[in-house]
């Protein structure tokens, strides 16, 4: 099995995503033994965001880094393991709030994929980009 960077990188459709944390400086950590889970949006979802956001994110490394670890939580948490629970806790600090009463739902985006196994946690595929506050 790969890690939640192979994959990633191997998808082929998490470019953006692949780009902002090399850009962020994140690599080693998402390859580092974890576990993480990832709830990671796919290039449709980045491309939601206004015109420039990307552009400006890019310019400023440490809001970048914030938003992209708001995405990942410590542990390897299946559907399965989050079906009961109201929040989790990002390596961010942050909460995030979770439905899963009609589908599966992380704060404003909802789980396209869910349960994608890497050897250093697992991979949720998002509809959005998910931001604090």
């Amino acid at each position: 099995m790969a890690d939640i960077v192979d994959i990633a990188v191997g998808a082929g459709s998490f470019t953006t995503l692949v780009t902002a944390v090399q850009v962020a400086g994140l690599v080693d950590v998402l390859r580092s033994p974890g576990p993480f889970t990832v709830f990671a949006p796919n290039d449709d979802a980045f491309a939601k965001l206004p015109p420039g956001t990307i552009q400006t994110l890019v310019q400023n490394i440490p809001q970048l880094a914030r938003i992209l670890t708001y995405h990942v939580v410590p542990g390897k948490l299946m559907q399965a393991d989050i079906k009961k629970l109201e929040f989790l806790t990002s390596v961010e600090g942050s909460p995030i709030r979770l439905d899963l009463s009609d589908r599966f739902e992380v704060k404003n985006a909802t789980v396209i994929a869910a349960d994608i196994e890497a050897d250093n946690g697992v991979i949720h595929v998002i509809d959005n980009v998910i931001l604090m506050g």
